[in-house]
């Protein structure tokens, strides 16, 4: 019996190869997408100021961090989503983005001083930060800060699972993650 799983080993093995066919890796196995793709919201909190967004590439997802300066993580309001068309705070104008689906990303928390003052100036509002080489993003755009919010429009390789997370730090600030899975 262990020589007939042998044979059936090396037969799939030689017929994946022939076809060009990748096997699962096993980090890809260990990939948790229980998340889902329904908006998440947290309705309060508020304030302290957008300073600076940021992308990072791991095994199982993209990530993007929004850093918050002066809002304890128990603060934080946000409202993560697919939407049809991100559109800019205030405006409406819509914000075109590369990819199959649009995550709208709005934090309640301006990228702006109460003087007015920018907090948050990305290098251009189209490309706020550089994916080029992800799996899963395909472009962070900055849509703008407006009565009190600010909003960044994420445009994501498909509509895929993804999480929301809000952690303290550093200094007196947090941050807004948000994971988007690479696969379901």
């Amino acid at each position: 019996m262990s020589t007939t799983r042998t044979r059936t080993a090396v037969v799939l093995a030689a017929a994946t190869a022939a076809l060009g066919l990748a096997l699962p890796s096993a980090s890809a196995a260990s990939c948790s997408t229980a998340w889902g793709s329904q908006p998440e919201t947290v309705s309060d909190g508020g304030g302290g100021t957008l300073d600076d967004v940021r992308a990072g590439r791991h095994d199982c997802y993209d990530r993007l961090v929004l850093d918050l300066d002066g809002i304890d993580a128990a603060d934080v309001g946000y409202d993560v989503r697919y939407v049809p068309q991100v559109v800019q705070d205030g405006s409406g104008r819509p914000v075109p983005l590369r990819g199959a689906a649009d995550l709208q990303v709005v934090v309640h928390t301006p990228g702006h001083t109460d003087a007015g003052a920018a907090t948050y100036d990305p290098r251009t509002d189209a490309e706020a930060v550089a994916v080029g080489g992800y799996r899963t993003f395909r472009q962070v755009a900055y849509a703008g800060s407006f009565e009190g919010s600010s909003t960044v429009g994420l445009g994501v390789r498909a509509r895929l699972p993804f999480r929301v997370l809000v952690l303290d730090g550093p200094g007196d600030g947090s941050r807004l993650v948000v994971d988007v899975a690479h696969t379901w």
